[in-house]
């Protein structure tokens, strides 16, 4: 059993206005991000109409798929919604370990049925360790020519989301993807590798040559690949060695 200061929670937001074009389909690259332990949480900025209706219907399966949150959302609206969805996916996601540690011990299938002492415990080991543990976030930002009026909201949004990490325990760092990448045939580009400095963000979006195209699937793919290092042609081999990694992580903390 691994340490649980050794674990490293993974997320990737996706943020678009949805109705990917080109390539894979997402919400099977969502779901293969899930098979990889990182959860993909969507926030659209969709328009109204029938192009806003699919591009709804296509967050909300990418989400689903990646075990993550989806959220519809204005530009206004969101910068706040990108720190609500980081937060409770990892508040979200230590309950879930910390229900599983509690089945297996005390057989018990969740929270609400133990004890209230022993319920509150639980609770307060949901808090720490949602604000311990170390977390790792890929946004993933859709640059197709339809995104260019939102791109300024976005970039605020990030700016915004450094800030509100770096109040927390654990290690926080960020990375950012914008999708499609400017070279041909480039599924997604890296606009800012691992960084946990706010000092260290620049602008990220000024001179993008925006284009028709959309990406979603293959650029997820991308961003998986650089989250877990490993190459494209290692990947399959490489998924089976890490499932089971994350058994146990909490049982240090039941009592």
């Amino acid at each position: 059993m691994r340490h649980r200061e050794e674990c490293v929670m993974k997320q990737i937001i996706l943020i678009t206005d949805g109705c990917s074009n080109v390539g894979m389909d997402p919400v099977a690259a969502a779901a293969h991000a899930r098979s990889e332990e990182i959860i993909v949480n969507v926030i659209g900025v969709v328009d109204q109409g029938e192009i806003g209706r699919l591009g709804t219907q296509e967050v909300q399966s990418i989400a689903e798929a990646g075990g993550g949150m989806s959220r519809i959302v204005s530009v206004q609206d969101l910068s706040r919604t990108v720190q609500m969805v980081t937060r409770k996916t990892v508040m979200s996601t230590v309950q879930i370990a910390v229900q599983k540690e509690l089945k297996q011990m005390m057989d018990s299938d969740s929270i609400e049925d133990l004890h209230p002492v022993r319920r509150a415990k639980a609770v307060q080991i949901i808090d720490q360790l949602s604000e311990q543990i170390d977390l790792k976030v890929v946004l993933l930002i859709d640059a197709s020519a339809s995104m260019k009026s939102k791109l300024s909201a976005v970039e605020n949004a990030i700016h915004d989301l450094m800030l509100s990490l770096q109040a927390r325990e654990g290690r926080s760092e960020i990375a950012v993807f914008h999708f499609p990448g400017s070279g041909w045939n480039e599924d997604a580009a890296l606009d800012m590798a691992w960084t946990k400095d706010t000092r260290s963000i620049p602008r990220l979006f000024d001179k993008l040559d925006m284009k028709g195209a959309t990406p979603t699937g293959p650029a997820m793919m991308e961003v998986i690949r650089y989250i877990t290092g490993v190459p494209a042609n290692e990947e399959h081999d490489a998924r089976g060695k890490r499932n089971g990694d994350e058994e146990g992580l909490w049982s240090d903390y039941i009592v």
